[in-house]
């Protein structure tokens, strides 16, 4: 028998980016410095990151803050739809608003995005072979920490919908051998001063 060990998934959005995203503003650098200064006493092993720019600034510059941990770009962290959910999975007087929602996002997305989504739980999610737990960070997008949130508390594929994720706020999943997975916590900004909080987030839905 295969003895397993506990996984400790950490989750980030990237930091502030500009208004054409092809970089992080001086809040999104101080978001990610500050991460990094947060993670210092974690015992991680690796930093995966998407590759778009304002994943990739986000993660190096946490990393920067770090001894001893990989940085190793991935794919499946990228900014993509992990799900285009039929009709009639969807709540009855929100399923217009919803899909009409997702139609505004590039096909690209929307036509490679559930593979790939597919492929990140594979990857990213799950007990670990060996002996040893594993504590990994994954730097990506709002809609995959959604989609991770979203499978280990079990919950139907398009409720990655609707789970929003502020820019440089942390969410670790823990995932025991014959446990089911664990959200430790979700969107903590404790690390961040007040005027850096809530970035990412519409007007409307700060609190």
């Amino acid at each position: 028998m295969t003895e397993t060990a506990a996984r400790h998934l950490y989750l980030a959005r990237h930091g502030e980016a500009s208004p054409d995203e092809s970089e992080l503003t001086d809040n999104g650098r101080r978001q990610a410095v500050l991460l990094g200064e947060r993670l210092r006493s974690s015992p991680l092993s690796a930093i995966h990151h998407g590759p778009l720019p304002r994943a990739e600034q986000t993660a190096r510059l946490i990393h920067d803050q770090l001894d001893g941990v990989s940085l190793q770009p991935s794919e499946l962290a990228g900014d993509y739809i992990p799900h285009l959910p039929k009709r009639e999975e969807l709540p009855p007087d929100s399923a217009d608003a919803m899909l009409d929602r997702l139609t505004q996002f590039p096909a690209e997305e929307r036509e490679f995005g559930p593979r790939l989504a597919q492929e990140a739980l594979t990857q990213f999610t799950g007990a670990v072979k060996g002996d040893k737990p594993r504590h990994e960070l994954v730097v990506t997008h709002n809609f995959l920490i959604g989609w991770l949130v979203r499978a280990a508390l079990d919950a139907p594929n398009w409720r990655w919908m609707g789970l929003n994720h502020a820019n440089a706020a942390l969410t670790v999943i823990r995932y025991a051998p014959d446990r089911p997975a664990s959200v430790l916590f979700y969107n903590d900004m404790g690390h961040l001063p007040p005027h850096l909080r809530w970035t990412g987030f519409p007007p409307d839905l700060h609190v």
